[in-house]
C-alpha cells in the first residue's frame, strides 16, 4: 500500500512517540525554551481543582460569632461541617480561631510549623470592586460565574478579554534560552496556563509511567528495515521546511527524540505517594525534579502544572469534597516529603488555583442533592519551606480583614446567595509567586497586563 507524505509522518512519527509526546500548542510553531537563567533552583507546582472548589467548607471560622452565622446558613440543609470536626488553626494575623475541611488532614500540621498559607478571598478581578462598585456596573471579569470563563481568567489572569497565553507561559518567557534539554514548562494536565507568547510545555504522563518510557521513540531499532525507516522518516522531516507548519513539526519532533534519549533513567524515591490521580501527578513531578538535579546542565527554574477534577458539586457535595480534599490532603502532603527528602523543601513553592468558590446558600434539598452554585471569590493554599505559613494573607475588605463577611446580601456579596466579591486579584495572587520565582520588576507588568490595576502588588506570603 502507498502512503501519502501525511500518513507517513502520521505513523512513523507523531504515531510512534508515547503519549502527548509533541508539545501542546504546535500552532505556535517554536520549541520550548529548554533553560532558564537565574540565580540557584527554584519550582512552581499549580494545583487546578477543577470545577469549583467550595471554599466556604473548605475553610470555615471556628469562633462562635463566626461559626453560627456560617452553621445558621448551611445547617438545615446538612451542608455544614460539625464544629468537632474541623481541624482548628489560627491565623497570626486575624487572631481568632478557624477551620481546615477535615479532608485536609495530611496538611493540617504544616499550617502551623509554617510551611502552610491561605490566601484569602481571591478571584479575578480586573480592578479593585466594592459591592457598590459592582451593583454600578463598574468594569467586572467577563462572563462571571462561567466554568470555560473563570478557569481561562485563573489560568491567564487576564479578565478583560480572552487571552491566548497563560501566566505560567508567560513567566518562563522571561526567562532566556539555551543549551537543548528537558524545558522550563511541564504538564501533567490540560490548561492554557503553560502556554506562553514563545514557549509551549512538553505534556507528560504521571506516574507510574517511569521516566524512561515517556518519549519513546517506538518502531525505530536496530534491524535494517528500522534503520532504514528511520532513515525516511529524518529525509521527510527535512522536506518542505520553509512551510512555518511543516518547519515546526519537525522541530518539535526532533526535540522531542532528544528529550526521550535525554530521560534514560527512572528516579526512585523514598517517599511513598497515594496511588490517586494527584498523587500519581505530583509523583512524577518529583521524579522530574530529582531527575533535573542529576543533569550534567540542570534548569535552574521550572513550572508544573496538575490538575484535579471533580468540584463541580450542585449535589453530593459533602462526600464527594471530602474525597476530592482528602486526596488533595494527601497527595500535597507526600510531595512536601518529596521535597524534603531531595533538599529542595525551600526551593518549591506549591499553589492552588480553582474556578471559583461556590455559594454560601445551599442549592437543592438536605441529602445526597443538596450542594452548591457557581460563586466568585474563593481561598487557596500555598505550600513550601519558603512559605510564611501559619497566616491568612490578601487584601483587607470592609470589616478589617483578608476574611470575607459571611451574610447573605451582606457587604461582600454581589446579590442574595453569597457569592463573595475578591479583595484580592488573581494577579497579586500569581504575582506574589511570580517575584519570588524570579521575575523582575521590568517585566512583572508585562506577566499580569492589570497588576498596574492595584496599588498592593505583593502579598507577603512568600
Amino acid at each position: 500500500m502507498t502512503l501519502s507524505r501525511r500518513e507517513f509522518l502520521l505513523r512513523s512519527g507523531c504515531g510512534a512517540l508515547s503519549a502527548a509526546a509533541l508539545a501542546s500548542g504546535i500552532d505556535r510553531f517554536g520549541l520550548v525554551h529548554a533553560y532558564a537563567q537565574g540565580t540557584g533552583y527554584k519550582a512552581l507546582v499549580c494545583i487546578f481543582l477543577g470545577g469549583g472548589n467550595d471554599g466556604n467548607n473548605t475553610v470555615v471560622p471556628l469562633d462562635p460569632t463566626g461559626y453560627g452565622a456560617y452553621a445558621s446558613v448551611r445547617s438545615a440543609a446538612g451542608l455544614a461541617i460539625l464544629q468537632d470536626s474541623l481541624l482548628p488553626i489560627k491565623p497570626k494575623s486575624i487572631g481568632t480561631d478557624f477551620g481546615l475541611h477535615p479532608g485536609l488532614a495530611m496538611v493540617h500540621p504544616l499550617f502551623a510549623s509554617g510551611q502552610l498559607a491561605i490566601v484569602s478571598n481571591v478571584g479575578p478581578l480586573i480592578q479593585p470592586l466594592s459591592k457598590a462598585d459592582y451593583q454600578g456596573g463598574s468594569p467586572r471579569p467577563y462572563q462571571l460565574f462561567s466554568h470555560s470563563d473563570q478557569i481561562s481568567q485563573w489560568q491567564t489572569s487576564v479578565s478583560s478579554t480572552v487571552s491566548g497565553t497563560g501566566w505560567g507561559g508567560r513567566i518562563a518567557d522571561t526567562f532566556g534560552g539555551g543549551p537543548s534539554g528537558s524545558p522550563v514548562l511541564t504538564a501533567l494536565a490540560g490548561g492554557v496556563f503553560t502556554r506562553g507568547q514563545t514557549t509551549n510545555p512538553l505534556t507528560v504522563a504521571p506516574a507510574p509511567t517511569a521516566l524512561n518510557q515517556l518519549l519513546v521513540l517506538n518502531g525505530f531499532g536496530t534491524a535494517s528495515d528500522e534503520q532504514a525507516r528511520l532513515n525516511a522518516m529524518n529525509n521527510i522531516r527535512s522536506i518542505d521546511l520553509s512551510s512555518r507548519l511543516v518547519a515546526g513539526a519537525s522541530n518539535i519532533m526532533q526535540q522531542a527524540i532528544d528529550l526521550g534519549k535525554a530521560f534514560n533513567v527512572n528516579p526512585t524515591l523514598s517517599t511513598g505517594f497515594p496511588n490517586t490521580s494527584l498523587g500519581n501527578q505530583l509523583q512524577q513531578v518529583a521524579k522530574l525534579i530529582k531527575f533535573n538535579s542529576t543533569a550534567s546542565a540542570p534548569l535552574s527554574r521550572q513550572i508544573f502544572f496538575c490538575s484535579l477534577g471533580g468540584f463541580d458539586t450542585h449535589q453530593n457535595q459533602v462526600a464527594t469534597q471530602n474525597t476530592l480534599l482528602t486526596q488533595v490532603g494527601q497527595a500535597m502532603k507526600a510531595f512536601y516529603d518529596a521535597t524534603v527528602e531531595l533538599q529542595v523543601d525551600s526551593k518549591v513553592v506549591t499553589f492552588t488555583l480553582s474556578d471559583f468558590s461556590r455559594t454560601f446558600q445551599p442549592s437543592g434539598s438536605a441529602g445526597n442533592t443538596v450542594g452548591t452554585d457557581h460563586a466568585w471569590g474563593n481561598y487557596h493554599l500555598v505550600m513550601g519551606g519558603s512559605v510564611f505559613g501559619g497566616d491568612f494573607y490578601g487584601v483587607p475588605g470592609l470589616n478589617g480583614t483578608v476574611f470575607p463577611t459571611l451574610q447573605l446580601s451582606g457587604p461582600d456579596d454581589t446579590d442574595t446567595r453569597g457569592r463573595w466579591i475578591p479583595t484580592t486579584s488573581v494577579d497579586q495572587y500569581a504575582a506574589t509567586l511570580a517575584s519570588w520565582f524570579g521575575v523582575d520588576a521590568t517585566n512583572i507588568n508585562t506577566v499580569f497586563p492589570e497588576l498596574k490595576n492595584f496599588s498592593i502588588q505583593r502579598l507577603g506570603f512568600l
